[in-house]
């Protein structure tokens, strides 16, 4: 039996919907196209062939650009959205919508880069490439590879850290409030976030024993879900006080060289440059997410109109958050916007949005980190394959349904791992700080060099040729974009723990 035999299925269909299909010549190639099978004459209907799998073999793929648009927004508004205020403060009403549309505009450009090279060698009918590491490996080889790698897989342990640190610092701020609330705004309310990053990170040493990827698709909705929600109501809190009266709306230059100094100021505007592209970060994981689509049309249009819907959406929902908040704060708005409202009324709303962060990070946490589980241990058990203690698997009973095999080598890597995380956060609690540097490392290489580069090779563009000066332009602003905000994080940190002690840091 011919491969195509094996893809095909048959189902029933109107006559009007099966016409234009039955037109298709292309049908080897992309499958989906209806032929007449035999009707019963004066029938409406009609029985059609299509292709139950895609050319790889896999399942057909279901996705569309609504679909696409969907993950491309739920991956880009996170976290990085509670600092966008404090990041325009730093910069100023002048410099700092317009640095906001300049991420936005680099970010698009180099996602229509990268959508082109989902397949290789020709973005429209060459072999797919399911990861954003296996697109690199085609395009450009072995050692970048490695150098891709090193980064993702640096920058996702990086963000389970800065996930720890934004759910104690959200689970601070609800303790504060109702403290305030009980015993007055001038008491004395300062917390600990010591018991309740401890708190976080057995919730997931829980949750990472989880055995794969594939079964989180819930957390993910739950996370989607909680983010939008605290979103909204920081956006909702930041119109309502700027609104009101007596408060300063902000400078046009941020925070006045009068209450920092110059050194202060200059590591806080490279900081608030790593928190934006923090924010905006989502290449990462675009080819993942292109690899969901069906197709005709190509994968790589259907994946470019996303980006453009996801991009222009989360830039107005950006702006609205960063300027709204800037308005409501003035120079003085907190590291994590919500924060901010913590300690003031309705204090009930300002508790149930910080409850979404906490809930929110949870399921992101596992989605960061269960790639380095599955990388990790991959790499471990095709090592030491034949060693017991990691081949070795507990049969757990499980209530009306089969025993649960339990690999005792992942229980404890993967608690080590988490535990890891944690006492690295407990060290180093400080919001901004963490959220730039981890801009910082990821928005270069992975948002601009890797998507480049992979164009230059594909298209084979000429050295010194208008458009490769062109680019390599633009990836030379971004690297020394991306130091800057990596040294401006770093200062930031050492100036944190000087002014914090270890273990002990009190909010």
């Amino acid at each position: 039996m011919a491969q195509d035999d094996v893809n095909v299925s048959y189902q029933l269909a109107r006559l009007d919907s099966a016409s234009d299909c039955s037109t298709n010549k292309d049908d080897s190639v992309r499958g989906g196209c209806a032929v007449d099978i035999g009707k019963d004459i004066g029938s409406p209907f009609v029985l059609i062939k299509t292709k139950s799998r895609d050319d790889d073999g896999h399942v057909r793929r279901t996705g569309n650009v609504w679909t696409a648009s969907a993950h491309v927004i739920t991956a880009v508004i996170g976290s990085g959205v509670l600092s966008l205020a404090w990041s325009i403060a730093q910069i100023g009403w002048v410099a700092g919508p317009l640095i906001l549309l300049a991420f936005a505009f680099v970010t698009y450009y180099t996602a229509l880069l990268l959508a082109n090279c989902y397949r290789y060698p020709d973005p429209v009918t060459g072999r797919r490439n399911y990861t954003y590491m296996e697109a690199v490996k085609a395009h450009l080889g072995e050692k970048h590879v490695w150098l891709c790698g090193i980064v993702q897989y640096v920058n996702l342990i990086g963000t389970s850290i800065g996930y720890t640190i934004t759910s104690s610092i959200s689970m601070v701020a609800i303790a504060r409030s109702n403290c305030f609330h009980k015993h007055g705004h001038d008491a004395k309310c300062h917390t600990s976030h010591n018991p309740y990053t401890l708190l976080f990170g057995a919730v997931q040493i829980v949750l990472s024993q989880i055995p794969d990827f594939n079964r989180l698709w819930w957390l993910s909705i739950v996370a989607a879900v909680m983010s939008f929600s605290y979103s909204s109501v920081g956006l909702g809190l930041a119109i309502g006080k700027a609104s009101e009266k007596g408060h300063s709306h902000g400078t046009l230059t941020g925070v006045s060289l009068e209450v920092i100094s110059k050194e202060k100021k200059t590591w806080s505007v490279f900081q608030a440059l790593g928190n934006i592209a923090f924010a905006y970060s989502f290449t990462v994981i675009l080819i993942e997410i292109q690899d969901t689509l069906k197709s005709p049309p190509a994968e790589n249009k259907t994946m470019k109109r996303a980006s453009l819907i996801g991009i222009v959406v989360t830039t107005l929902f950006y702006m609205s958050v960063g300027c709204f908040g800037y308005a409501a704060f003035g120079d003085t708005a907190p590291g994590n916007m919500l924060t901010g409202f913590g300690f003031y009324n309705p204090y009930w709303l300002v508790d149930f949005a910080n409850a979404c962060i906490v809930v929110h990070l949870v399921g992101a946490y596992q989605v960061f980190t269960q790639p380095v589980f599955a990388f990790s241990e991959n790499w471990m058990m095709s090592r030491w394959s034949k060693h017991a203690f990691v081949t070795y698997e507990q049969k757990v009973p499980m209530p009306f349904q089969r025993p649960f095999k339990l690999s005792v080598f992942k229980v404890i890597w993967r608690t080590l791992f988490v535990i890891t995380t944690t006492v690295v956060s407990m060290l180093i609690p400080f919001f901004n700080d963490v959220l730039g540097l981890l801009g910082a490392t990821a928005f270069w290489p992975l948002t601009v060099y890797f998507p480049i580069t992979m164009h230059i090779s594909q298209n084979q563009l000429k050295r010194w040729s208008s458009k490769w000066i062109a680019l390599q332009c633009l990836s030379c602003i971004c690297l020394l974009i991306s130091l800057s905000a990596g040294i401006g994080s770093m200062a930031g940190i050492i100036i944190d723990l000087k002014r914090y002690t270890p273990f002990k840091t009190q909010y």
